[in-house]
């Protein structure tokens, strides 16, 4: 901890950010993990149909 300090970084804003990401990280890898179907039957729907409204697209 001293050579933290003495190089002016704060271990505990470090570690509550470490915290933070990883929680944050999980949130979203269940998420995927729970929608995945979902996510698959739109992926196929767009490769059968193509995307809604893309004649309106400017690029």
């Amino acid at each position: 901890m001293t050579d933290a300090a003495e190089l002016g970084l704060d271990p505990d804003a470090i570690a509550t950010k470490s915290i933070q990401d990883a929680i944050r990280a999980e949130k979203t890898r269940r998420w995927q993990a729970e929608n995945r179907a979902a996510m698959d039957a739109w992926n196929e729907w767009t490769d059968r149909n193509g995307l809604p409204l893309a004649k309106y697209r400017m690029f």
